[in-house]
């Protein structure tokens, strides 16, 4: 009776290890692409950005990408050229 119990507990915990296996690999499909679609060049006011996050090119995404949390919540693909947005990117690799 007792071996009966350890095999099905055994047999669970192997169950849920195989899902959750396989949530991390689709997690990590979702993470190995560009974010940004379109980017966004004209000037915002840094008192509208709460957050600014860099993602440098690399073998998820040929880009580098800029993306800014508004303060409204709203993230917004920022253009990387822009010469506003050169210095925001100067300034956080800077710190």
């Amino acid at each position: 009776m007792m071996g009966k119990a350890v095999a099905v507990v055994l047999t669970l915990l192997l169950i849920s290890a195989v899902g959750t296996q396989g949530k991390a690999l689709a997690r990590s499909a979702i993470e190995l692409r560009c974010q940004c679609i379109g980017t966004h060049s004209k000037f915002i006011h840094p008192k509208f950005i709460q957050n600014v996050n860099l993602s440098p090119s690399g073998p998820h995404c040929k880009n580098v990408e800029v993306i800014a949390t508004l303060r409204d919540g709203r993230e917004v693909c920022l253009e990387p050229t822009a010469p506003w947005v050169k210095l925001i990117i100067k300034a956080i690799l800077d710190k």
